[in-house]
């Protein structure tokens, strides 16, 4: 094994030297590197009260990190020390119990004991994995279960338009308010960062220890970012299920939110007004919002869909006629010039969304209009019935006016 695996102490530049594994290069990279583990222990005993599963899981995750960055997806894996290392997980029901039924109960970990659960599960069920983590001067237990969750829905289609003023426009009228949680700690925020500068900040390469106050204001600051984002998820997963509750189909229009959210260009004059925006953009968290909206409705064997924001134009097109008009963001009011049809320009494109996702965008005969791009697009039909059609080419004449079978040609 050591002719092929090594233990290597490598020295770093100003560092202290730090503890490698090496291997072949032949063969798969995961299974080498698992087999050093048996060999790392022996030089390293404190690792063995971990558990080879949970080791094998970490280093998992660091072939993940390489394979992403051969296929040029990410930059170079960075050596992490162990005061940035977060935790670590059990990736089988090995070195770890749960002795519960989903409302609270204890989690027992090997060579620690047990620690009290509180809480209730909306769903239980048979628990596969468990992440240890540290976060916010505080440590969590993750557990994932393979359960089978049940979740109420209704029949009904809606529509969702998300904002930065409005943080949802629904299709029948309703409108929720951004809450703005980060403007509301902004202050508390700047106070508790400006004290944090004050105190004697750590630096490893001159080796100057944090001081006891910059810890203590260091956590004031964590604890009040981490506040903002449980704040902000709560309200999400609430609204979230309260959409989903009386709805089966959820329509909203695909966002590009990197590009919204992108900084001014250089020589701009407006470079306030769009950090300003971003940041409600942000505080409003409508990534994080879909996503919770899309498992929910999956989960309640519902249907999401997302409509092609620059096919469709959601928010230039009127839901009655179906005809587009370009609007300024400042226009806030949807006033349709060919049918007369006015409403809140976010319930407009809200309702843009659902009526697109129920079909009514390509077919509008039964709404008494005509399609718009019923001239542009070529209906074909199903992969069946072009089948079909390609079938009877092949039964017609000639010129001449007599039928041929495709085995005679």
């Amino acid at each position: 094994m050591h002719d092929k695996h090594l233990i290597v102490e490598e020295p770093c530049e100003g560092k202290p030297s730090r503890t490698v594994l090496k291997t072949s290069g032949i063969g798969d990279s995961l299974a080498e590197f698992n087999n050093c583990l048996p060999a790392f222990k022996q030089v390293h005993p404190e690792y063995k009260e971990l558990g080879s599963h949970a080791l094998q899981a970490t280093l998992k995750r660091v072939d993940f990190a390489f394979n992403r960055f051969f296929k040029g997806l990410a930059k170079y894996p960075k050596f992490k020390s162990g005061r940035l290392y977060r935790g670590w997980t059990y990736p089988c029901s090995s070195g770890w119990k749960t002795h519960t039924t989903g409302e609270h109960g204890f989690l027992e970990l090997s060579n620690l004991g047990k620690i009290r659960m509180r809480g209730r599960a909306r769903t239980w069920g048979r628990p596969t994995t468990c992440t240890i983590l540290w976060k916010n001067h505080k440590w969590h237990a993750s557990i994932t279960v393979n359960c089978d969750p049940v979740r109420d829905t209704s029949t009904g289609a809606i529509g969702l338009d998300f904002g930065c003023k409005t943080a949802v426009a629904m299709s029948n009228g309703t409108k929720v308010e951004n809450p703005r949680f980060l403007a509301k700690t902004s202050e508390e925020v700047k106070k508790a960062s400006k004290r944090l500068r004050r105190k004697q900040t750590p630096n490893r390469k001159k080796k100057i220890l944090a001081s006891k106050r910059w810890k203590q204001a260091k956590k004031i600051v964590s604890k009040l970012s981490s506040k903002v984002a449980n704040q902000r998820d709560d309200w999400q997963h609430k609204i979230a299920a309260q959409i989903v509750s009386s709805n089966s189909l959820v329509a909203t229009e695909e966002l590009s939110l990197k590009g919204m959210t992108r900084k001014a260009k250089k020589g701009s004059k407006r470079k306030r007004q769009k950090a300003g925006l971003n940041r409600s953009l942000l505080d409003v968290g409508i990534s994080a919002f879909k996503q919770k909206v899309k498992y929910k409705v999956e989960e309640a064997g519902g249907v999401y869909i997302e409509v092609k924001t620059t096919k469709i134009k959601p928010t230039q097109r009127c839901p009655k006629c179906w005809k587009t008009e370009p609007k300024d963001l400042s226009q806030r009011v949807h006033e349709c010039k060919h049918c007369g049809f006015t409403t809140d320009r976010d319930v407009a494109a809200a309702m843009v969304c659902v009526l697109q996702a129920q079909g009514f965008g390509t077919n509008l005969s039964n709404r008494g209009a005509s399609s718009s791009t019923s001239k542009t697009r070529k209906h074909t039909g199903a992969m069946a019935q072009l089948g079909a059609r390609k079938r009877q080419k092949l039964l017609i004449t000639d010129s001449g006016g007599a039928e041929t079978s495709p085995s005679t040609k």
